[in-house]
């Protein structure tokens, strides 16, 4: 689970875009690596091993960890480029003001990517209350029991309802001045790591090759096959989710042309080794049979080696994991939305400050309010949900902005420049299609982004 961040509001009064003070450069490459590994380890891993195993019905499903890791590559190639060219603050909001600027697509596509960007990012928030609810009910097995009637898709349970309002409260909490958040933030992301690591070192001790053990017929290439290997790669994705957070701090990057890429292309390789070798550690502890079964494998994974006391110690570093990915993720969501009302591309209403704080509660409001409603539903359509938003719109139309940038704006300069372009570019888009028509999602995908348009039309017709 990533989070991005966008340039703090509570540093002054609104400004008309292109007045504000200059940002500091103060992130050089370690810096910016960790902001992007830290917001990689989150909870994802913990909570999606057993969905991600359950697509594929084994061990084989590692093959889609490693075609998952081909996509993000291509894919941040991409980004690197881009980052290159245009390092502003804003990620993808800001390519797109630049790439297509001049053109009848300028105001269109960042609008796009907010109205999509909110709803994936408000699912993707939810994934993590969701998480916690799981583990809190492994500890306290009270929680899992049920607080509504619902069946289906909506799942009512005490621990749901307790993280609806830890989601509400969470919002309430962010609103305040940013500097006041700072050392909390650090101090929430010192046990990141450590969850992480324990698992690992502790696989490795215990590990036993015999568990991994792969079905006979496991790689039939059949219909079978390629829908389960979609499904587990859209799952990979979203443990990979935060690969690029640091190109939406590009005013505060040191050497941005240089230090972004770096960057973006280090964190990938850096949390790929680190997810891959969690997930064997776990699959070789306990058999794949039961890792589909569990719903709070890391848990079930220290119970097994060192016992329930031990285990139940180790859920409240899985819950400080969590707690401290969606305590960044919150923060830096609101912003983005803000800072593209704040210059004219998105509604006006997620603009505006608290007159007192200077801080965005629009945009927390509304994460706050939209996460909590999504903590009923079931955890694998949310994963899904906020994987297959952000295909079409982000990733799919940066790689178009790119190819844009390379044919029509010579312009431009591009200080990186991806090996054997346009091949990775290539590849990045038949994995995004091949993922998201694997999800079930497109029509989704496609209604929500067609909503957007006429949102758009109907909003510039009012003049703003």
């Amino acid at each position: 689970m990533s989070s991005a961040s966008a340039p703090d509001p509570g540093a002054g009064d609104a400004a008309p875009a292109g007045t504000e003070a200059p940002l500091t450069r103060g992130i050089g490459l370690l810096a910016a690596t960790s902001l992007n590994v830290t917001n990689m380890v989150g909870i994802g891993p913990f909570i999606t091993i057993p969905l991600f195993m359950t697509k594929m019905g084994g061990p084989q499903a590692l093959v889609a960890w490693v075609a998952a890791a081909v996509v993000v590559v291509c894919d941040g190639l991409v980004w690197c480029e881009l980052a290159a060219a245009f390092p502003g603050s804003g990620g993808t909001y800001s390519f797109f003001r630049h790439a297509f600027a001049g053109t009848r697509i300028a105001g269109l596509m960042p609008f796009l990517f907010i109205w999509t960007f909110l709803a994936s990012g408000a699912l993707e928030l939810a994934s993590g209350y969701i998480g916690i609810a799981m583990y809190l009910e492994y500890v306290f097995p009270g929680l899992g029991g049920p607080a509504g009637g619902a069946e289906g898709i909506l799942t009512f349970t005490i621990g749901r309802v307790l993280m609806a309002m830890c989601a509400l409260c969470l919002a309430a909490v962010l609103m305040r001045r940013i500097g006041a958040l700072g050392k909390f933030a650090v101090i929430l992301w010192a046990g990141s790591m450590a969850t992480v690591l324990t698992v690992i070192v502790s696989g490795i001790v215990y590990f036993d090759p015999a568990l991994l053990e792969i079905p006979s017929g496991a790689f039939k290439l059949d219909d079978a096959f390629f829908g389960g290997l979609g499904g587990a790669m859209l799952i990979a994705i979203y443990d990979y989710f935060g690969y690029y957070n640091v190109c939406f701090l590009g005013d505060e990057v040191r050497n941005p042309s240089k230090t972004l890429p770096r960057s973006v292309l280090l964190s990938i390789a850096i949390v790929a080794t680190v997810y891959l070798m969690m997930n064997l550690s776990i699959i070789g502890v306990i058999p794949w049979q039961e890792v589909i079964k569990s719903e709070y494998i890391g848990s079930e994974f220290m119970e097994r080696l060192f016992g329930r006391g031990v285990a139940v110690a180790f859920t409240f570093m899985i819950l400080w994991t969590a707690i401290a990915c969606l305590f960044s993720m919150t923060l830096g969501y609101s912003r983005i939305p803000y800072a593209a009302a704040r210059n004219g591309d998105f509604l006006r209403v997620f603009a505006r400050l608290h007159p007192e704080g200077r801080y965005p509660y629009v945009s927390l409001g509304f994460l706050g309010v939209a996460s909590a409603a999504l903590c009923f539903f079931e955890l694998g359509d949310v994963v899904t949900g906020a994987v297959a938003l952000r295909i079409l719109v982000q990733h799919l139309g940066q790689i178009a902005a790119l190819h844009y940038v390379r044919k029509r704006r010579p312009d431009v300069v591009l200080p990186f420049r991806m090996r054997l372009y346009p091949l990775p570019s290539i590849i990045a888009i038949v994995g995004w299609i091949f993922v998201l028509w694997s999800s079930g999602w497109v029509w989704v995908v496609l209604g929500m982004t067609a909503l957007g348009c006429v949102v758009y039309r109907a909003w510039r017709g009012r003049g703003r």
